[in-house]
């Protein structure tokens, strides 16, 4: 497909919502067409699904089993909903989470079978994957403390932002893992760094893209 998909990875509080935002507002001014998405979200069905998962009194009792495949019908949706179209149009799609997420959230750090996760996302993506995805590394302290100073919308800190210590700590550990399996696609970004230093990690990244 002529578009590119870009997407971005990593903990709570890694900064992804900003340099996703960043980022499209970089390629904005270079004339390209641009639009982010948002997992799970980003189509109304995707939206009700990220509610019940997140934040609804409704959600709190979901097994992972239940979470695993909520997050597939929302990436299900999206992908022929939003993601194809774009990309079949020539447009950058601009993902805060993709594929990633599932295999280290659902996979490593709660324990769900690796196997199953992959052919889950083959039946639901097709082969559809980014082509590059920034990897916002940031150590288990930092996060803490910009959780801690984090300004919080009314509905405060989502169901799985409220898990305890470990289970994040598990979730860096899998995205390290993932970016050494795939080194060509997963670009490890230092998040401890300044937005503006983070920003210029990946604008060489996408440049570099965008001019071959």
């Amino acid at each position: 497909m002529p578009g590119l998909f870009v997407s971005f990875e990593g903990g709570e509080a890694c900064g992804k919502t900003t340099q996703v935002a960043r980022l499209i507002r970089k390629l904005e001014s270079l004339g390209h067409q641009v639009f982010s998405i948002r997992e799970p979200g980003s189509t109304q069905a995707g939206e009700a699904i990220r509610n019940l998962l997140l934040h609804s009194d409704q959600g709190i009792s979901l097994t992972p089993a239940a979470e695993l495949l909520l997050f597939g019908a929302s990436r299900a949706q999206l992908v022929e909903e939003v993601i194809r179209p774009g990309l079949k149009a020539g447009k950058i799609v601009v993902a805060d989470r993709f594929t990633d997420s599932t295999t280290v959230y659902q996979g490593i750090a709660r324990g769900l079978e690796l196997k199953f996760i992959r052919e889950l996302e083959e039946f639901v993506c097709a082969g559809l994957r980014p082509a590059i995805t920034f990897l916002l590394d940031l150590d288990l302290e930092t996060i803490r403390n910009r959780r801690l100073r984090r300004v919080r919308p009314v509905i405060g800190p989502d169901r799985i932002e409220e898990l305890p210590l470990e289970f994040h700590r598990k979730v860096r550990e899998g995205y390290l893992q993932l970016a050494g399996e795939c080194p060509e696609r997963i670009k490890v970004i230092d998040a401890a760094r300044s937005v503006d230093e983070v920003e210029a990690a990946i604008w060489k990244e996408i440049n570099a893209i965008l001019g071959r």
